[in-house]
């Protein structure tokens, strides 16, 4: 059986002068994107579709490389657009996003409602979801949340949300998208 994976970049360079879907992997993001390239996860991958976001874009890069493949961009794929705030400090941060998840149809702050951010990643899979082969998504924790809501039934919530430091990955047997293991570390990945 195919698998869907869906790997949400890890540990990032914040910089509060850049916007945020500029800012690239810290090493030690890229360190640990390039241990699991090492021991070659994840084999078997057909196809592996990336957001645009430059932090997403180079965590495919190194998969896709050790892989050989491409990396295929779907900008359908980006973060929850927070560009109405812009950068915060991470304990406001962290007060948004609890109240876009607790509050789907509202906006928290300007920031995109999470039932139309979910509308979207959710319309950007579902042509995927009717493929044979194993695909790599890489992309971001909150909307990578609000897919595997979608197809674990479940109620958009921060609880079904990844853990910290991001480089977490769910995966869902395909075709069809029935989810198989909740979000985990991608060095515990297979």
């Amino acid at each position: 059986m195919a698998v869907l994976r869906y790997l949400s970049h890890p540990q990032v360079a914040i910089d509060p002068a850049v916007p945020v879907p500029d800012w690239g992997l810290s090493e030690t993001g890229r360190a640990r994107v390039a241990a699991a390239a090492a021991r070659g996860w994840p084999a078997g991958t057909a196809r592996i579709l990336a957001s645009a976001e430059r932090k997403a874009q180079e965590t495919a890069a190194i998969l896709a490389a050790a892989l050989g493949l491409p990396v295929e961009t779907c900008p359908e794929m980006g973060e929850i657009d927070r560009s109405a705030t812009g950068y915060v400090p991470h304990d406001r941060h962290e007060e948004l996003a609890d109240l876009c998840f607790a509050a789907p149809e509202a906006s928290a702050a300007g920031w995109e409602r999470a039932v139309d951010a979910q509308a979207r990643i959710v319309a950007a899979a579902a042509p995927l979801l009717a493929s044979e082969g194993d695909v790599l998504l890489v992309g971001h924790g909150g909307v990578g949340t609000l897919l595997w809501c979608h197809l674990a039934g479940r109620p958009i919530a921060r609880a079904e949300d990844q853990g910290p430091g991001g480089g977490q990955v769910w995966t869902a047997a395909l075709p069809g998208g029935a989810p198989r293991q909740p979000w985990h570390p991608m060095e515990a990945a297979t």
